[in-house]
């Protein structure tokens, strides 16, 4: 997959995408139409930074779930 990435202006909708997890199911951005959508970027997994805010996502979860919130992150590494 090629990724076109390029910095959006606060307040700008997100574009339209499509991405597997890591369980091979697509989610598209449509998918969460509605609903309060955390959408964090990091650069690859298992590094100490992205290990961090990953976990402090997972902490809040409950508190972002009863805001009725999902979450997903981002990376250009695979699924």
């Amino acid at each position: 997959m090629i990724y076109n990435f390029r910095m959006l202006a606060v307040g700008t909708p997100a574009p339209a995408f499509s991405a597997s997890d890591q369980e091979g199911k697509t989610h598209t951005l449509a998918d969460a139409k509605g609903t309060w959508l955390v959408l964090y970027f990091y650069p690859e997994d298992g590094t100490d930074g992205c290990t961090k805010e990953a976990c402090g996502f997972r902490d809040e979860m409950g508190d972002l779930q009863a805001l009725g919130a999902i979450v997903w992150g981002v990376s250009g590494d695979d699924a």
